[in-house]
């Protein structure tokens, strides 16, 4: 395929980029130029949120797409950019969501993409289901991919508040440190490795049954947040203690932090219905390949 991603020097993206082209495709990559880029990556220097300059530099490339995905549409006219620069030259269109979108608190269990209680307060998720109904109400055929915690290597390691996405959690669970965790790190969820994540996203081409979809896409393991902490430890030969935080005492101090401090747990089922990649990386395996190549 002809594949032209927003974005691509990021850890989504750039995941995507290598996964890709290591199927063979050839990959295109919209980009301000100001990070490395995969190897492979053919460029396209623009800058989405100067508009006329974006569609300028897309206008100069002389390719039809078979898929573009969007890895970093983040507000409502992001959604209306890929709408007007690719509605008429591209075969699919994928754009990068979150589970997010939803109310924290009105979630049901398992939650499917078709809840209707959707984030009203809170920009991201706000702005991300804002962008949704945009490719809803298009002519594009499109598909909407919702990824709960994204891991894998390439990013920094972490879960929940307080120690997501820590570049020193390696050196912290080594020294013996305790893991203070919100709700004693009770919360439940589904951690997709970003692999997963770009194989999921590609498989979605050529499927009819995938266009005009949104999909859910989490891991196969269903596991209590302190558990993950507790694989990275097993991986390190360490031990690990944890320390509880109240729910109500850390949400009046963070209260952005809400959508985290839920179960954020999926029904795969449409995926695999639909014939789209099911994630299937054991959270396990797919810890052990983060912390692996966060120690190299």
């Amino acid at each position: 395929m002809k594949i032209c991603q927003i974005g691509g020097s990021g850890f989504v993206s750039g995941t995507l980029a290598r996964i890709a082209m290591s199927a063979g495709h050839k990959v295109w990559a919209v980009t301000r130029g100001e990070r490395p880029m995969p190897d492979g990556v053919r460029t396209i220097t623009a800058d989405r949120n100067e508009r006329d300059a974006f569609a300028e530099a897309m206008a100069e490339v002389d390719e039809r797409f078979d898929l573009v995905v969007d890895c970093i549409g983040y507000h409502e006219d992001d959604a209306k950019q890929d709408i007007a620069v690719f509605g008429d030259r591209c075969d699919h269109f994928v754009s990068i969501s979150t589970d997010f979108v939803f109310d924290p608190a009105k979630r049901i269990f398992p939650t499917p993409a078709t809840h209707e209680h959707f984030e009203t307060a809170l920009p991201y998720g706000r702005q991300k289901r804002l962008c949704e109904r945009r490719f809803m109400d298009s002519d594009m055929s499109w598909t909407v991919v919702r990824p709960c915690h994204i891991y894998g290597p390439g990013l920094a390691a972490g879960c929940l508040p307080m120690h997501s996405r820590d570049v020193d959690l390696i050196d912290k669970m080594r020294r013996g440190e305790t893991r203070r965790m919100v709700g004693g790190g009770h919360f439940l969820q589904q951690p997709i490795l970003a692999a997963d994540l770009a194989r999921t996203i590609l498989s979605c081409h050529g499927n009819p049954r995938a266009r005009g979809k949104i999909y859910m896409t989490a891991g196969p393991d269903i596991i209590e947040s302190h558990y993950y902490y507790r694989i990275i430890a097993d991986i390190l030969g360490v031990n690990v203690a944890f320390e509880e935080v109240p729910v109500h005492t850390y949400i009046a101090e963070h209260p952005e932090h809400v959508p985290f401090l839920c179960h954020r747990i999926y029904d795969l089922t449409p995926l695999r219905d639909d014939g789209v990649h099911v994630p299937d990386t054991p959270i396990a395996e797919g810890l052990r390949q983060h912390v692996e190549s966060l120690i190299s």
